[in-house]
Parts: structure tokens; sequence; C-alpha cells
């Protein structure tokens, strides 16, 4: 079964957690996904700078061969198939 990036980024999202700090900003936090976290003074803001970390956080990891958290049975470590140029 194929997954697109989206669906993984949503996904992972989902499993976001925020806390209202003592500033009334707030902070976000992937659990599964080290080192991603976002901070913005609202929720709205915290969610789109968590997002686009996120997004940075997939970029850079597959293209160093870091292996990503499996989410929601998403799974972006497979190698990718390549056909022969014969049959192209």
């Amino acid at each position: 079964m194929e997954f697109t990036l989206t669906e993984y980024i949503n996904a992972a999202l989902a499993l976001a957690e925020y806390d209202k700090l003592e500033d009334g900003s707030f902070a976000g936090r992937l659990p599964k996904c080290k080192g991603v976290v976002a901070f913005s003074k609202t929720l709205k803001g915290c969610e789109d700078e968590l997002r686009s970390t996120l997004e940075d956080w997939i970029i850079v990891g597959l293209k160093l061969g870091h292996r990503l958290p499996v989410i929601s049975s998403i799974n972006l470590n497979r190698r990718p198939r390549r056909e022969s140029l014969v049959s192209v």
C-alpha cells in the first residue's frame, strides 16, 4: 500500500501534544518525532509552526537516510523500487 507524505504528516500531527505556557504562549511537540517542537503566541500559530518543523525534519531525515518513525502504519523508510530503463 502506498501513502503520501501528506498522510504521514497529518497522522503525525494528530498525535501532537500542546501546552499553554505561563506567558500565555503555546508549545507543541511530537513525541514520536524526536526534536520536533514548536512555539508560538497562539495555538493556531503553534500548530502551523509544528507542521512546518515536521516537514523540514522529514526532508532532512530522508535526505540523510535517517530511520523515521512508523506512524499509523505509514512507513516512509521503504526503499523506492526502480524500474529498468529498458522498459521505458
